[in-house]
C-alpha cells in the first residue's frame, strides 16, 4: 500500500464568509499542491473540505499520514465524535443537528478506501507544510475576492 502524507488547512474571512482550503500531498519525491475556495462559508467547513479534496485525488487505497491544525477534524475521528454522531441519527450530544453533515459523511466514504492517520499539528507555528497550506487556503480567497471585482 502506497504511504501518502498530507497537510491540510482551511481559511475564512469572516466566519461565515468568503473562505478557502489548501493541501499539500507527498508521496516519495512528489508533491501535488491543490487549493480552492467558496463565497459564503465557514472556517470548519473549509478545514474538512481540504481533507476531502486532498483523498479525493488519491487513485487508489493508501496508507495515509493526514496532518491538520484543526482539532475539530482530528478529534472527530481520534475522539470518537464521528461514531457517536452516526449511532445518535447525526445528532449531538445536545441533541441538535451535526453541523456539516454532508461533508462528514462524504469525508466518512473516503477515509472508507484508506487507512488514515489522524495528526494534529499547531497551526500558525515552524510546520513549513502547514504553513503552505494556510497560504494556498489565503491565496484561494484572495483570488475568489479579486474575480469578484
Amino acid at each position: 500500500m502506497k504511504e501518502v502524507v498530507i497537510y491540510t488547512d482551511g481559511a475564512c474571512s469572516g466566519n461565515p464568509g468568503p473562505g478557502g482550503w489548501g493541501a499539500v500531498l507527498i508521496y516519495g519525491n512528489n508533491r501535488k499542491e491543490i487549493s480552492g475556495a467558496e463565497a459564503l462559508t465557514t472556517n470548519q467547513r473549509m478545514e474538512i473540505t481540504a481533507a476531502i479534496k486532498a483523498l479525493k485525488k488519491l487513485k487508489e487505497p493508501c496508507s495515509v499520514k493526514l496532518h491538520s491544525d484543526s482539532a475539530y477534524l482530528v478529534n472527530a475521528f481520534r475522539q470518537g465524535w464521528l461514531e457517536r454522531w452516526q449511532r445518535n441519527g447525526w445528532q449531538t450530544s445536545k441533541k441538535q443537528p451535526v453541523e456539516n453533515q454532508d461533508l462528514w459523511k462524504e469525508l466518512l466514504k473516503l477515509t472508507a478506501k484508506h487507512k488514515v492517520e489522524w495528526i494534529k499539528v499547531k497551526g500558525h507555528s515552524d510546520n513549513i507544510e502547514n504553513n503552505r497550506c494556510d497560504k494556498l487556503a489565503r491565496m484561494a480567497v484572495s483570488d475568489l475576492l479579486q474575480q469578484e471585482i
